[in-house]
């Protein structure tokens, strides 16, 4: 009886999380665009705030701008509008979001950068949390002490970041992958070094703006609530001027770097840019992939690089698609002497999918996978947050979850084939090797 029952709680949630999620959107009059889930299954409330303001945007001199800014928008505020908005220390910003138990968090990426809150749906926990979560991305004071401080530690940190051969490998390959282009951007001690009060405070005003911010919403609250929420969130910041569109991500040019390194083995990163957020051959992308590099132990890299030759415990592959090409990237370590066979096999195995695509037994299988683990992506408020606001800021159709499992269940051979040799070109991708210079 306990087991029938144990199958019985699996097949409901299953089925709850295959549901439909009712994502309603619609623009404020300031031009911010509002995305909300109706979730009553829990007093909770979570919501993100996201800008243009990523680290694309930084200027070429002064590299991690972005990251930076967003980093001391709670680091002090100055005073605000009214009597009950006084000027407020980092500590005093702190302890105001810990005693209403809400939990603030931010962070940049290459395309966007902002905020997010979780606080209890109660009006007067929420109420006090969306008030000072405005007034953080309103009115920042970015103190001079403060970022002296966190100039320090970020330096600290990349001095001891330059000496992982990760790190010196996935900062070679974005140079090597993207040239010139935004995308390439890693922090510097010298761009670091070179950031002033003056320039946050520009980035500021010229990113976080009424009309480029995208908020996103889940919890137990109403539309209207919602859209309130909104408009309190965005009425202070201000509009934005029409931003110059980026340079295009150039075509990959089959480059390859060594760089030396103590380390015992070889780190490889093998690549090149690949796939728009939107494009239509994700889906295709996405279930190749999981063939070729994505399935953990079933791949096709790992049975040739691991299983067959015993050339390295773990070998991946995935595509990340952001505003422009995001890339394609293979990686995996190795012996030092064995660099040069393991990435001749990892070729050979990209050129054969290339050739084949997947047998008509590894396209089930991904499939089946991926469909049946789907639920997972989405079994609570902060994950399906995350995907609403991906889906707000990439301008992604509003059903984009509730037609996922179809769109991957109608994948052809035939597709991934022509969607791999539009998007992966064995003798264009950039190959950096961390550990073997020879």
């Amino acid at each position: 009886m306990k087991r029938i029952l144990f199958f019985l709680i699996v097949a409901v949630a299953a089925s709850t999380a295959h549901a439909a999620l009712k994502i309603e959107s619609w623009t404020l009059a300031n031009g911010a665009r509002v995305l909300f889930v109706e979730n009553h299954s829990i007093p909770i409330f979570d919501l993100n705030i996201e800008f243009d303001a990523g680290s694309r945007r930084d200027s070429e001199g002064k590299i991690g701008t972005a990251a930076m800014t967003n980093a001391m928008l709670a680091r002090g505020m100055r005073a605000g509008n009214a009597a009950n908005e006084p000027v407020m220390s980092e500590a005093e910003i702190s302890d105001a979001f810990a005693d209403i138990a809400a939990q603030r968090a931010g962070g940049t990426g290459n395309d966007r950068g902002g905020v997010s809150l979780r606080t209890l749906a109660n009006a007067a926990e929420r109420e006090r949390g969306v008030f000072l979560l405005a007034r953080l991305l309103a009115h920042p004071s970015f103190p001079e002490d403060f970022l002296a401080r966190d100039k320090a530690r970020t330096i600290a940190n990349i001095k001891e970041a330059l000496t992982k051969p990760e790190v010196i490998g996935a900062r070679a390959f974005s140079r090597l992958a993207y040239g010139k282009h935004p995308y390439s951007y890693e922090e510097t001690v010298e761009s670091i070094s070179a950031i002033t009060r003056d320039d946050l405070i520009a980035f500021h005003q010229r990113h976080y703006v009424a009309n480029r911010a995208v908020v996103s919403m889940i919890g137990d609250i109403s539309r209207a609530q919602a859209d309130a929420i909104a408009r309190q969130l965005t009425e202070r910041l201000p509009q934005g001027e029409a931003l110059p569109s980026m340079s295009p991500v150039d075509l990959p040019k089959g480059q390859e770097e060594r760089i030396a390194h103590p380390a015992t083995q070889a780190h490889i990163l093998i690549g090149a840019p690949a796939v728009v957020r939107g494009d239509p051959d994700y889906f295709p992308l996405l279930v190749g992939n999981y063939v070729l590099g994505g399935g953990g132990f079933v791949s096709r890299l790992m049975k040739e690089v691991r299983e067959k030759e015993g050339l390295a415990y773990s070998v991946y592959s995935y595509f990340s698609p952001m505003l422009q090409e995001g890339p394609f990237e293979i990686g995996l370590q190795t012996k030092k002497d064995q660099t040069d066979k393991a990435i001749d096999i990892v070729r050979k195995t990209v050129a054969d999918f290339l050739r084949d695509g997947p047998t008509a037994e590894e396209l089930k299988a991904a499939k089946d996978n991926l469909i049946g683990g789907f639920p997972l992506r989405i079994d609570n408020n902060r994950k399906i947050l995350d995907n609403i606001a991906m889906i707000g800021f990439y301008n992604m159709p509003l059903n984009y979850l509730d037609t996922w499992a179809d769109n991957v269940a109608k994948v052809t051979i035939a597709d991934i084939k022509a969607a791999f040799s539009r998007k992966v070109a064995v003798d264009k991708l950039a190959t950096v090797i961390v550990g073997n210079a020879k």
